[in-house]
C-alpha cells in the first residue's frame, strides 16, 4: 500500500511553495487554532467530496497513525490508477462540529462561484507535521475526536475565512456604490417659460388664415383637381389632313409632290427578278455605295420602321419614328430639303409601315396608340382604317393580295381581322391566340390561309380557316428560342424559309416548306443582337430579289449592314464612310439594288447601285 503523497507507481508527490495548481495555490502558513501552532501544506479540494455525516463515524485518536486508506481504481488498462484517501474520523464534539459546518458553508459558497473548477474525486493530501511546538496536540475536551488531517482541515478553513474577512470586500463595494451615486448628475427637468398675460403672439399671414384685413373669415373655396397633361395625347378620330410640318407657305411644291406620287404609282414593275447565282448577286452588292447625298434626317425621333416605294423611275423612302411621325424622302430631288416631307398621323411609335401591294399610292401605318391609318396621297389625307384605344397594336400584314383584308396583332396576344371595304373603324372578328404577346404577324406569300406570329419566345403558325374567338390552337409551334424574339418572317417569294431574330444573339433559319405540319431548324447564325436601351431592336428581313439571303443591322465597327446566306455564310457587308451609326431597321427595294436603313437619330442611310433609277 502506498503512503499519502505517493501514486500507484511509488512516486512521491511533493507540493512545493508557489506550485501552480489549476484552480488555487497556497503557501505553507503557521497559525494558531485553540492555542496550538501548526504548519500545513494544503492541496485544493472540494467539500462536495466529503459529507458532514462522515465526521460522526470516525475511530478513536489512537488510530491516527493509520488514518488513511488508499483506494486504487483502474478505469482503463493503460492509465495510472487514482488514489482516493478516505479519512477515518471519530465523533466530533458539538462545538467543533458547529464551527466546521459554518466554515464549510463559506468555502462551499466560494467554490460555487462562476469560473470555479471543482477538484477531481481523487485527491492526494500531503501533511507535513512538524515536531515539538509546531505539532498539533489538541485537548481531549475540545478536539479529542479529530485526526491530524481533520485538525489541519479546520485550520485551513479558518485561515481562509480570516483571509477573506481581512479583504473587507463588502465594505469596499459599499464605498464604491456610494461614490458612483455621488458622481451621477441630478436629473433636472427643462424649465418651461411662463406665459405672460396679454402677450402678443407671432405674426401670421391673413391669407393663410383665410381672413380678410378686417378679421372676418372668408368662405372656403373648393380645390379644383389638377389635370396632368398626357405627353402623347391621342389624335381625334377620323381622317387627318395631310399637311407637312416642315413646309411653310410653299404649298405649290407639296402639290407637285402629290402629283408626282400619283404618276409614280402607275409605273410599277410587277415581275421581280430572282437571281439564281449567288456569285452575280454578290457582285451587284459590291457595286452599292453610300454618299453624303444619300444620308438625310427625315424624323425628329428614332426610326422604328422603313418602307421603300416599289417605283421603277423614282426612289421614294418612307420612315416611321417612335414619336409618331412619318417622313417621306424623294431622293431624285437635288435639294434634300425640297424632297423631304414630315407628317404626324400618330401620337406613339409606328411599328409597321407598308405600301399597299395593290395600290402603292396608299401608305398604311400602324402605331402603339391603337390606330391603323392609310395615307392616301391622291386625296392628301390619312384615313383611319382601324381604331381600338383599349388595345395596343404591335404589327399587321395583308391577308389578301388585293390588300382589302388586314390581320392586326395586339400586344395582349389577340388578333383582329379588319376589312377595309366596310364602313367604320372596328374589326370584323377578334381572335384569341395561344400566345401571351404578339410582336410580329406575317402571312404566307403563297398559301395565304396560313399566317405566323412571333411571341415572347415561341413562333406559332395558324390556319385562318380554324380560328375562333376563344383560344385558337396553332398548327406548328417553334420553341428553339431561349430569349425574347424580335421578329419572324417568311421568305418573300415561295415562303419555304423563315428567319427569326432573337435576343440570344442568334439568327435562325427554319424550313417552312411543310408549314402545316412542321418547321425544323436548318441554320443558326451567330450575330450580335444586343442593341441596348436607346437603339431599335434588330429585325432580319429577306431580300425580295434573292429570297435565300437575309439583311440585318450590325453592332460591329466600322458600322455596316450585314448580308447572310440561308446556310449561315456571310455574303457581303455594306460599308461606307458616311455610315457612322447603327442602322437597326432596313428595307430592300423589290426590283432594284437599293437599300434604306434607319438609325436612332431619325436619319435615313441609303445604299444604291449607280444607275439604279
Amino acid at each position: 500500500m502506498s503512503r499519502p503523497g505517493e501514486d500507484c507507481k511509488g512516486k512521491v508527490t511533493e507540493f512545493k511553495e508557489n506550485q501552480d495548481v489549476t484552480y488555487a495555490s497556497l503557501r505553507p502558513v503557521q497559525t494558531t487554532v485553540l492555542g496550538k501552532t501548526a504548519k500545513v501544506y494544503l492541496t485544493p479540494f472540494s467539500l462536495n467530496d466529503y459529507k458532514l455525516e462522515q465526521l460522526k463515524h470516525s475511530k478513536s485518536l489512537s488510530e491516527k497513525n493509520s488514518n488513511y486508506k488508499v483506494v486504487c481504481q483502474k478505469t482503463e488498462p493503460k492509465k495510472p490508477c487514482e488514489e482516493l484517501l478516505i479519512p477515518k474520523m471519530k465523533a466530533i464534539p458539538s462545538k467543533v462540529e458547529s464551527t466546521l459546518q459554518k466554515l464549510s458553508l463559506d468555502v462551499h459558497t466560494e467554490s460555487n462561484r462562476p469560473g470555479h473548477k471543482s477538484p477531481s474525486a481523487a485527491t492526494v493530501l500531503s501533511v507535513d507535521m512538524e515536531s515539538s511546538d509546531e505539532d498539533i496536540t489538541l485537548g481531549v475536551d475540545d478536539f479529542s475526536g479529530l485526526s491530524p488531517y481533520e485538525r489541519k482541515r479546520l485550520k485551513n478553513i479558518s485561515e481562509n475565512a480570516k483571509f477573506f474577512a481581512s479583504l473587507q470586500l463588502s465594505e469596499t463595494a459599499a464605498r464604491l456604490h456610494e461614490i458612483i451615486k455621488k458622481r451621477q448628475p441630478p436629473k433636472s427637468k427643462r424649465k418651461t417659460p411662463k406665459k405672460r398675460e396679454n402677450e402678443i403672439g407671432c405674426r401670421r399671414s391673413m391669407r393663410l388664415l383665410n381672413v380678410n384685413p378686417s378679421g372676418v373669415s372668408l368662405p372656403s373655396t373648393p380645390t379644383q383637381p389638377v389635370l396632368i397633361e398626357d405627353e402623347n395625347p391621342l389624335l381625334p378620330p377620323g381622317p387627318l389632313e395631310m399637311i407637312p410640318e416642315n413646309v411653310g407657305d410653299n404649298h405649290e411644291l407639296f402639290k407637285g409632290f402629290l402629283q408626282t406620287w400619283g404618276e409614280m404609282s402607275k409605273t410599277i414593275g410587277k415581275n421581280m427578278e430572282v437571281l439564281s447565282s449567288i456569285k452575280s448577286y454578290k457582285a451587284n452588292l459590291n457595286d452599292m455605295v453610300i454618299s453624303e447625298d444619300t444620308v438625310h434626317k427625315v424624323t425628329k425621333g428614332s426610326i422604328s420602321s422603313v418602307a421603300l416605294h416599289p417605283s421603277e423611275t423614282r426612289i421614294m423612302v418612307a420612315a416611321g419614328s417612335k414619336s409618331g411621325q412619318i417622313g417621306l424622302w424623294d431622293l431624285t430631288q437635288q435639294n434634300k430639303e425640297d424632297g423631304t416631307y414630315i407628317f404626324s398621323p400618330h401620337s406613339q411609335p409606328i411599328s409597321c409601315l407598308y405600301f399597299s401591294p395593290a395600290n402603292p399610292v396608299h401608305l398604311l401605318s400602324l402605331s402603339y396608340d391603337g390606330t391603323l391609318r392609310c395615307g392616301d396621297f391622291s386625296k392628301a389625307a390619312f384615313d383611319e382604317v382601324y381604331r381600338n384605344e383599349s388595345k395596343s397594336f404591335s404589327s399587321f400584314d395583308f391577308l389578301t393580295e388585293d390588300a382589302a383584308t388586314l390581320l392586326v396583332g395586339h400586344w395582349d396576344g389577340t388578333l383582329s381581322l379588319v376589312d377595309r371595304r366596310t364602313s367604320g373603324t372596328s374589326y370584323e372578328k377578334l381572335i384569341c391566340s395561344s400566345m401571351g404577346k404578339i410582336r410580329t404577324v406575317h402571312v404566307h406569300p403563297v398559301h395565304r390561309q396560313y399566317f405566323m406570329t412571333a411571341g415572347l419566345r415561341d413562333i406559332h403558325v395558324y390556319d385562318t380557316r380554324h380560328l375562333s374567338s376563344r383560344r385558337s390552337q396553332p398548327l406548328v409551334s417553334v420553341t428553339e428560342h431561349t430569349k425574347s424574339i424580335a421578329s419572324a418572317y417568311f421568305s418573300p417569294v415561295t415562303g419555304n424559309r423563315v428567319v427569326s431574330t432573337c435576343a440570344d444573339c442568334k439568327l435562325r433559319i427554319f424550313d417552312s416548306s411543310c408549314v402545316s405540319s412542321q418547321m425544323p431548324l436548318l441554320t443558326s447564325i451567330r450575330h450580335n443582337t444586343i442593341t441596348g436601351r436607346w437603339l431599335t431592336r434588330f429585325q432580319a428581313v429577306w431580300d425580295p430579289k434573292q429570297e435565300d439571303c437575309i439583311i440585318v443591322g450590325s453592332m460591329a465597327q466600322p458600322r455596316r449592314v450585314e448580308v447572310f446566306h440561308e446556310t449561315g455564310k456571310g455574303v457581303h457587308s455594306l460599308l461606307g464612310e458616311c455610315l457612322g451609326s447603327v442602322c437597326s431597321i432596313n428595307a430592300m427595294h423589290p426590283t432594284h439594288y437599293i437599300l434604306a436603313g434607319g438609325n436612332s437619330s431619325g436619319r435615313l442611310h441609303v445604299f444604291m447601285k449607280p444607275g439604279s433609277c
